[in-house]
């Protein structure tokens, strides 16, 4: 599509439907990978990222049924790998080096920009999984972890990252002792994932806070249906969009607390 054309002037009225947020389920199809069993998520949008994803899963061995329902199970995963050429256009593919390592003890993860020179984002990553325990080599262009096991710390994150504390949280949980993790990301979908992690018997509380506090478990339990919370992004646009246009409109499957910002 080289350009969009918009005919304004007008007033939105009317009702429409948010989408699932794309930025809740991609932390929660690597958390499948925690455990066996077949994960069944609701209200997923469908999205090139999805899609994506749900192919990096089949090549690691697990079995995805990629829909609205969206069904994976990571009971035969054999590959721990995540290789350049499925990642290298979606950067939430980091998210797997937490779960893999912390169920399988290793991890190959591919950088989503390949041999990039300089200060990354996901150096808060592998500062955090090495403070678990978690060996950490990088090695043309890819993050290769390996662990005997993982062990429980306090770790200060020194920037606010999302992704970074999803993939800190996701492997804390299957860690030894008790995790602290503070300057943490408090958006709703790092609370959505802690919330999936404790209905698989996680022990997870602060999420939506500074600090976020994990006792770690030796395993979790079968996995239960999971409905992602609705796009708070897509809503807000939407009233804004009718603000501005002097419009009126009703947003459905949304959740108002998650819009404070905009309303």
């Amino acid at each position: 599509m080289d350009k969009l054309v918009i005919s304004g002037g007008n007033q939105l009225k009317g009702t429409i439907k948010v989408s699932g947020a794309k930025n809740a389920i991609l932390p929660l199809m690597a958390a499948s990978l925690l455990t066996e069993g077949w994960h069944q998520f609701e209200n997923v949008p469908q999205l090139r990222d999805i899609r994506t994803f749900c192919t990096l899963l089949d090549y690691m061995g697990a079995e995805v049924d990629c829909s609205e329902t969206l069904r994976i199970n990571t009971s035969d995963v054999n590959r721990l790998e995540a290789p350049y050429d499925l990642v290298k256009t979606m950067r939430a593919s980091v998210l797997v080096l937490g779960p893999l390592v912390a169920r399988f003890k290793k991890a190959r993860v591919s950088l989503p920009g390949g041999c990039a020179i300089g200060a990354r984002p996901i150096n808060l990553h592998i500062k955090g999984l090495e403070a678990l325990g978690v060996d950490i080599q990088l090695r043309h262009g890819y993050v290769e972890a390996e662990a005997k096991k993982l062990v429980g710390n306090h770790i200060y994150l020194d920037l606010v990252t999302v992704t970074g504390t999803e993939n800190l949280m996701m492997a804390a949980t299957l860690a030894e002792g008790t995790t602290v993790l503070e300057n943490v990301a408090k958006e709703p979908e790092v609370v959505d994932l802690a919330n999936y992690l404790n209905s698989l018997g996680a022990k997870i509380d602060g999420a939506g806070s500074h600090i976020i506090t994990i006792e770690g478990v030796k395993e979790l339990n079968t996995p239960k249906p999971y409905r992602v919370i609705p796009d708070r992004i897509e809503a807000g646009t939407f009233l804004v969009a009718a603000g501005i246009t002097g419009g009126e409109i009703t947003i459905t499957n949304c959740i108002p607390s998650h819009l404070e910002s905009i309303i």
